[in-house]
């Protein structure tokens, strides 16, 4: 297909984040990447680019596709548990990570593969029509299709379903708070400890990733939880899970959960092998010896990595088997029912009975 941009596209829509530079070209604003744009050229993220001297999206209203699935999947742990949510992502994506799992939607380049066509009003009544909780903007990131992501927020928070993003969090401080004062929830996928992990593996800088956990924390009420794959000799040994879990506690508290998860050899790392499952205990047990308390094992079988304990009384109150919720002793506002203590999270009646489900439904137009 062409790359050409057109503003009788009816996906293409005005970005809000941009400003000119002296030499003619505009710099896009939403990520750190700062991309300078000349008329005609797109940005790394490939759905944002210029024409007719301004900065637009081009992925307005079309997706990849639509699924229901655990909310657990996201992963998301403390919000409300076992409920199924509606998932869905556009194309291309503003990091270049080499491992990439989503790697056919996030570095797609081929905008017409974009078959799901809805607009935020479409999804929203699909959720409701679904018994979604919560719609996800996932697979790829939200921060790249911003005003997009508002718009669908919004849309399901006025019909009384929740809005989750699913990000990398490499976005920069107006686009940022933009953003997140439409959200409910987010998983932020913190890929590493050190910048140069950032700078060779995902062509990105660690900082802005770090600024954004801090902004979500003490600048909003949204719920978050962060994840770290796990990388067999790139990002998993002992010195640089030790910095991140003090980080961690140092700066975001010790209740915000924590997820280890597992690679599988993908995209432009396939000669890496799979995580051991012993990495990610050990990563566990790390984070545990720092204060953390709600540590999390994803993408393996792990009985004891999926439990949520209690922090004052020590109760197993929620016991998970990958996605799957068995044992389950939280109230309906969140409290230990053996001791009364709050579970930090978001709840709201009892755990739903989703389980591992993942249903592909259509949406919209085609």
């Amino acid at each position: 297909m062409t790359s050409e941009i057109s503003l009788d596209d009816r996906h293409t829509v005005a970005g809000r984040f941009w400003h000119p530079l002296d030499d003619g070209r505009l710099q896009c604003d939403v990520c750190p990447r700062a991309c300078r744009l000349r008329e005609g050229q797109r940005g790394l993220c490939f759905v944002r680019g210029r024409v007719s001297d301004q900065v637009v999206l081009t992925s307005y209203g079309r997706s990849s596709g639509f699924c229901v699935d655990p909310v657990e999947k996201k992963p998301l742990n403390h919000f409300l548990p076992g409920t199924p949510v509606l998932s869905f992502g556009t194309a291309g994506c503003n990091l270049s990570c080499r491992f990439c799992q989503n790697w056919d939607i996030s570095k797609s380049r081929e905008i017409d593969r974009l078959t799901d066509a809805a607009g935020p009003d479409d999804i929203a009544e699909a959720a409701e029509r679904l018994a979604c909780r919560s719609v996800a903007m996932t697979y790829n990131d939200p921060v790249i299709f911003l005003e997009y992501a508002v718009d669908v927020a919004d849309a399901c928070r006025a019909r009384g379903i929740r809005a989750i993003a699913v990000t990398a969090g490499y976005i920069t401080g107006e686009p940022r708070r933009a953003l997140f004062a439409h959200l409910d929830a987010a998983n932020v996928d913190l890929k590493a400890f050190t910048d140069d992990f950032y700078h060779r593996i995902s062509a990105a800088h660690l900082q802005p990733v770090l600024d954004t956990l801090l902004y979500l924390r003490h600048d909003t009420d949204v719920w978050f939880e962060i994840t770290t794959l796990l990388i067999p000799g790139h990002n998993d040994s002992d010195g640089e899970i030790d910095a991140e879990c003090a980080w961690i506690a140092d700066n975001l508290g010790t209740d915000v959960p924590l997820h280890f998860t597992a690679f599988h050899p993908d995209f432009k790392m396939r000669d890496v092998p799979p995580t051991p499952p012993a990495t990610l205990t050990r990563a566990r047990r790390i984070a545990l010896g720092h204060g953390l308390r709600f540590v999390y094992t994803g993408n393996v079988h792990d009985p004891e990595g999926g439990q949520t304990i209690c922090p004052a009384c020590g109760t197993v109150v929620v016991e998970r088997d990958w996605y799957v919720i068995g044992r389950y002793e939280v109230t309906g506002d969140g409290r230990c029912t053996s001791c009364g203590a709050a579970i930090p999270g978001r709840y709201d009646g009892p755990a739903g009975q989703w389980g591992a489900r993942r249903l592909q439904v259509s949406v919209g137009r085609h």
